[in-house]
């Protein structure tokens, strides 16, 4: 059946609504101290997780055909809304910016990004990490945490007895960035003073080095540098499409298989929808019409990844995830301490 023709569904309506108030509450949540720490996502993935219980004892309960419904629809909101939030995200990035204030960030963007997915997809294979896992907490890392692994892991094809699957491997994925990005965050914070190192480096280091823009944001207000450190932290986030294309080619050479091909499944899909993140990027930078609103589109975006995200807690599977998490769990954190090491050199031969 189309997608389309799938939203028109009791069981859609209730799993939009639930995860609407899930996004609605978590946005509300990220402005108090300790969950502003997390973001508006996180908090939104946690809430789904949390409410899946719910769910299955009071909607769900024995009915096989509104189990299925349910996971019909929150498997279908958080594919499609993923894609449109992750266009939506795009308003974020002020190109002039970037292109100006930012020209020195980019290259070491670029560099930054393509040593960490590589080092930490190799770490964790050699862990006995699955693929899937592996290259999405790579990104995750290298990129811009929960956002990166959902906007890679829309441009990942698998076959449909292999979603669930997928869907559990971002769930870790974004749960492990979180937890990581968090941990580096409060590391930064209270090693910075002591480092020796000028403003404008721990505000680099921090936007070089740390996963989400929450806790680059949050690091860089506690060193007065949040400026440099957001500046640093969207140029890598503005490499989410050049990595999202070549992850996309990557992962069509090298995992899908004979029999997928000769059944005429493509080898590699185009991430079409990181054309429109390129493309609201431009608009909200060089149509000024845009520009009062510009901050309500990137709010709007957020609500729409939080729905996303809650949906994918509702289907999580609580199993796959403690049997499969740890090996993970360990290569990003090597390769954030490897990360965090090399942005401060960085920062400091170069600032």
């Amino acid at each position: 059946m189309k997608w389309w023709r799938r939203i028109a569904t009791v069981d859609m309506a209730f799993i939009a609504v639930v995860t609407l108030l899930a996004s609605l509450v978590a946005s509300w949540l990220k402005q108090f101290p300790g969950f502003s720490l997390f973001g508006a996502l996180i908090i939104a993935l946690l809430i789904g997780m949390a409410v899946q219980f719910p769910i299955r004892g009071a909607y769900v309960g024995g009915n096989a055909e509104r189990k299925a419904g349910v996971k019909d629809a929150a498997g279908l909101i958080s594919n499609k809304l993923l894609r449109l939030g992750i266009i939506l995200l795009g308003f974020k990035l002020n190109l002039e910016v970037l292109f100006t204030q930012g020209v020195k960030c980019l290259p070491i963007a670029a560099v930054v990004v393509t040593l960490v997915i590589v080092v930490c997809y190799a770490i964790a294979r050699r862990l006995g990490v699955d693929p899937m896992l592996a290259i999405l907490t790579a990104g995750g890392t290298g990129i811009c945490g929960a956002a990166a692994v959902m906007g890679l892991a829309g441009s990942i094809q698998v076959p449909d007895d292999r979603q669930d699957e997928k869907n559990d491997d971002v769930t870790m994925a974004v749960a492990i960035v979180a937890i990581m990005g968090t941990v580096f965050a409060l590391i930064e914070i209270a090693l910075g003073p002591f480092t020796g190192m000028t403003t404008t480096q721990l505000g680099i280091t921090a936007g070089a080095s740390l996963h989400e823009i929450a806790h680059a944001v949050a690091a860089g207000d506690a060193f007065g540098a949040v400026d440099i450190a957001t500046i640093m932290k969207l140029s890598r986030v503005l490499m989410l499409v050049f990595a999202a294309v070549a992850i996309a080619y990557w992962w069509g050479r090298r995992h899908v298989d004979d029999a997928d091909r000769a059944a005429g499944k493509r080898a590699s899909v185009f991430p079409w929808f990181m054309l429109g993140f390129i493309g609201a990027s431009v608009i909200g930078t060089f149509v000024p019409a845009l520009a009062a609103i510009t901050p309500t589109l990137v709010d709007f975006a957020y609500i729409v990844l939080g729905m996303a995200m809650a949906a994918l807690g509702i289907n999580v599977n609580f199993r796959a995830i403690a049997s499969k998490g740890r090996m993970a769990l360990l290569a990003s954190f090597l390769t954030s301490v490897l990360l965090m090491c090399f942005a401060a050199g960085v920062a400091l031969l170069l600032f």
